[in-house]
């Protein structure tokens, strides 16, 4: 069982804690992360890239000239999609990018990046939030505090905090999710990652 110190916002160790070994102590299953990564982002695609077609197109439909006679190319449309600013031929349409992703290769996949945090030591575990205010400036110094690095992802336990939210939310590079929030591609994104004991708990309950 993986075991990792409890810190307070001080960076002085107040506990330990036994974490569960099937969540933070799985096997790094690089291909798994990947599918998440990849579902994760296709179905954050807008998908709204659109191309008129000849019939969508503004532009008169009378025949520009007789059809024999004249010497010219018969053409029958200025909205022709060889004509400029005429149509698009087998340009993008409005779709939906995204796809479903079997639940068992999800969660297999927040179990090997958690593990992947905690083996590279990029994964903290602190008693809980408890700011003295909501200012910005108090937030940069407990993270200064703890040694993280420039780009973090806080986990909290769903408890309405006040401080907590106001204070971090302006800070670049600083996310805040909820346990049940929490997916592959922000473990991924963020160097480091601080969990509340209460959000590490109901991490190892629920992915177990």
């Amino acid at each position: 069982m993986p075991m990792v110190e409890v810190l307070d916002l001080n960076n002085r160790k107040v506990g330990d804690l036994e974490l569960s070994d099937a969540v933070f102590g799985a096997e790094v299953k690089e291909h798994l992360i990947y599918e998440s990564v990849r579902h994760y982002m296709a179905c954050r695609r807008q998908g709204s890239a659109s191309t008129k077609t000849r019939s969508e197109v503004a532009g008169s439909g009378k025949k520009l000239w007789r059809q024999k006679g004249t010497g010219r190319a018969r053409m029958g449309s200025v909205r022709s999609p060889i004509w400029r600013k005429g149509g698009t031929v087998h340009g993008p349409r409005p779709r939906d990018y995204s796809y479903r992703l079997p639940r068992k290769m999800q969660l297999g996949a927040l179990r090997s990046a958690l593990s992947a945090k905690l083996r590279d030591g990029e994964l903290k575990v602190v008693k809980e939030f408890t700011l003295a205010d909501h200012r910005t400036k108090t937030m940069a110094g407990v993270l200064k505090t703890l040694n993280t690095a420039a780009t973090v992802l806080l986990v909290d336990n769903g408890v309405d905090n006040r401080n907590l939210d106001v204070g971090s939310r302006n800070l670049p590079g600083v996310t805040l999710a909820l346990t049940r929030e929490v997916t592959v591609y922000d473990l991924l994104k963020h160097k480091h990652v601080v969990l509340s004991e209460e959000a590490a708990r109901k991490l190892s309950e629920a992915l177990a």
